[in-house]
């Protein structure tokens, strides 16, 4: 786990994946056509907080969705990729808007389409329920699964390993 906890001190941006990653994956589709996801509200008070803590987030996800709009306008996520089916492209110009190199960069992933930049950049995660070849190819894997908490697994090991969280956490119980 050190040897995790070093790469992780080291993040500056955390991409991740929407379905099966920020969702458990299910698509609910009305008879409009209407997309519907349930997203973990714990996930998200993680993403704001590191946020706060100087770690940027960014999304790459394969589909699009106006529910992904509206949820990274909450949680104020100004890297944003929709319908990216291949997410290599997408990763590449981030890393060029961002300027962050592949050690600089985490990306949590579910599935075989998150592969080729997981394998590239510093810090690769796998949800709890992803994909067991993404798992081989994971170097951290979260106690959680995809929409059920795994987003906050995240965030709180990297602000752990940045050497934020206990203060971040204290600031609730502040009087």
């Amino acid at each position: 786990m050190q040897d995790i906890l070093q790469k992780a001190a080291k993040i500056k941006l955390v991409i991740f994946d929407v379905d099966g990653v920020l969702t458990d994956g299910s698509l609910f589709i009305g008879d409009d056509g209407q997309e519907y996801k349930a997203f973990n509200s714990k996930d998200g008070h993680g993403m704001r907080m590191l946020q706060d803590s100087g770690v940027d987030i960014a999304i790459i996800t394969g589909r699009v969705s106006k529910v992904v709009e509206h949820r990274v306008k909450d949680l104020g996520i100004k890297y944003v990729y929709q319908g990216k089916r291949e997410k290599l492209p997408a990763y590449l110009e981030l890393m060029q808007r961002t300027g962050f190199q592949n050690d600089e960069i985490a990306y949590v992933g579910d599935d075989v389409v998150d592969l080729p930049v997981m394998v590239r950049v510093g810090l690769a995660i796998c949800v709890q329920d992803g994909h067991p070849f993404v798992k081989q190819h994971a170097h951290w894997i979260t106690e959680h699964g995809g929409g059920r908490g795994a987003g906050r697994d995240v965030c709180e090991m990297i602000m752990e390993a940045r050497g934020v969280l206990r203060d971040k956490l204290a600031t609730y119980i502040a009087v």
